[in-house]
């Protein structure tokens, strides 16, 4: 029960966690007796997302969670924290690794220690289908071992293992989630969605690693975010819960889709070398937390991939300087 609660977002400036603000904010996701948002604003964390939002419904807060001084004072203050925070991009976690150790593993443990000081409230941590790795067939279940074969994939499973850890040891109210791809408004435009969006309405062509058929199950944003308060009202202590949209498709027939829908051809089309350790397919089953917290997604995805790109066409002042 979140009702009358304070609570603290981290990395809420991002993609995923200004959306699920804007959500509660709005009122869809109620209970909550006050919002802070926590923020370090890096390249893809920006207060542009955060624009539609009135002054006075949150309390916005420049820094970094691995802060130890400023997320234990926060922390205290809040009944229930998110951790959204997290450097996330693939591609640029090959690059280099550091910045995705330092926040999803360094970041995670700091908000953790300050939260165990704390003893009370619930503590999630938002992660990703990607730390189980590659499946051929099949859908990978919560309990299964982790095998993060990204850089970045490997940073969050460290980071969901230190928060099992809590909750284990010091008998923490910390649980997790694990969502497959998410799609939506405000995210940052070098996602593959968003950057083929984006890249169409240049006059660029859109690239597509190897051949195109790795395969990922699409979510919208918005449903994941319902997918969080259906484990923070009705989820338990120490449990993990996946999230998906129950869509899959290969790159190449999501780009197909996009091209298509934004009048252009296959010519528009560029397959370039593929990504270094690239996994060929995610898939989770999500039969725990529709069962056990009746959630399944609401937005049909071609109706959502549409109201994206029409979001995107109609807000190039948003995503323009971000891409440049």
């Amino acid at each position: 029960m979140v009702a009358k609660m304070k609570l603290l977002i981290t990395g809420g400036a991002g993609f995923i966690g200004s959306n699920f603000a804007r959500l509660v904010i709005g009122g869809s996701l109620s209970g909550f007796s006050s919002v802070t948002i926590l923020d370090k604003l890096t390249y893809a964390g920006t207060m542009s997302n955060l624009e539609s939002l009135p002054d006075d419904s949150f309390n916005f807060i420049h820094g970094d969670i691995c802060d130890e001084i400023l997320v234990t004072r926060l922390i205290n203050k809040h009944d229930v924290i998110i951790n959204f925070a997290a450097e996330s991009h693939v591609d640029r976690s090959i690059k280099n690794a550091k910045d995705f150790v330092l926040t999803n593993v360094v970041g995670t443990q700091t908000l953790l220690d300050a939260f165990k000081s704390k003893a009370n409230g619930i503590f999630l941590q938002v992660s990703t289908d990607e730390v189980y790795g590659s499946i051929s067939k099949g859908s990978w279940v919560e309990s299964e071992p982790l095998l993060p074969n990204s850089p970045y994939a490997a940073s969050k499973a460290s980071g969901d293992l230190i928060a099992r850890s809590y909750n284990r040891t010091y008998g923490l109210d910390i649980r997790v989630t694990r969502s497959s791809n998410n799609y939506g408004t405000h995210q940052f435009p070098e996602k593959l969605i968003p950057l083929f969006i984006t890249n169409l309405m240049q006059g660029l062509k859109v690239p597509i690693y190897g051949d195109g058929k790795n395969v990922r199950d699409w979510l919208h944003v918005e449903d994941h975010c319902r997918g969080i308060y259906a484990v923070l009202t009705g989820g338990e202590a120490g449990e993990i819960y996946n999230i998906g949209g129950g869509t899959e498709l290969t790159n190449l027939d999501l780009t197909r889709y996009i091209v298509n829908s934004m009048g252009r051809d296959f010519s528009d089309i560029e397959f370039v070398a593929d990504r270094l350790g690239h996994d060929l397919r995610y898939a989770i089953d999500w039969s725990k937390i529709r069962t056990n917290l009746g959630y399944a997604p609401k937005i049909d995805f071609n109706a959502g991939l549409d109201a994206t790109i029409q979001w995107y066409k109609e807000n190039e002042s948003w995503w323009f300087p971000l891409k440049n």
